[in-house]
């Protein structure tokens, strides 16, 4: 069942120029393909030439950032499930400063993120793939605002893209072929 584009009052409004760089209206087919060719830059990465990198002091290092997409795409999975088995609670935001903040992603191996990166990324296309055109319309409340299950994954798209497009223009990490973000 293909999940339709959000429209407008279905996500975030702040995530909305980052949905707008996602391309065509099927979540699952968009992070499946997506999943492949950030689990391709990630296996092409250097260790030794990102250890510790940041674009500017203060800023998270692209571990943390890798951490971060990780940390991000369980949090909004849960809340996609939530949604769509129709629960009407709402549901928290988070600190995503605070989470980085809170274990140590560049004491980690380039590998072991990016089999973590794999595990979450497929057991949220695990979640989405069997949903249902009634489950992706389900809406939500959602740190404040309403969503839409279609809404949430169409935001981890987008929020992935534009993490992407920081790595590339500001750690200056050339990847210019594996993704248009």
């Amino acid at each position: 069942m293909i999940s339709g584009r959000p429209a407008d009052g279905e996500f975030a409004s702040y995530a909305k120029s980052d949905i707008d760089h996602v391309i065509g209206d099927d979540a699952v087919g968009v992070l499946k393909a997506q999943g492949e060719q950030v689990a391709a830059l990630l296996a092409s990465l250097d260790e030794e030439s990102i250890r510790g990198l940041r674009y500017a002091p203060g800023k998270w290092t692209v571990k943390e950032v890798i951490g971060h997409l990780i940390d991000d795409e369980r949090i909004f999975a849960y809340r996609a499930l939530c949604v769509a088995r129709g629960d009407v609670r709402p549901l928290p935001g988070f600190d995503e400063n605070e989470y980085v903040a809170a274990t140590d992603f560049e004491s980690r191996s380039l590998p072991s993120l990016l089999a973590e990166y794999r595990a979450v990324r497929t057991a949220t296309l695990a979640l989405f793939e069997p949903l249902t055109a009634e489950e992706w319309a389900r809406r939500g409340n959602v740190n404040g605002y309403e969503a839409s299950v279609r809404g949430l994954a169409f935001h981890m798209a987008g929020h992935e893209l534009h993490h992407l497009r920081t790595l590339r223009e500001k750690y200056q990490i050339g990847f210019s072929k594996l993704l248009s973000c």
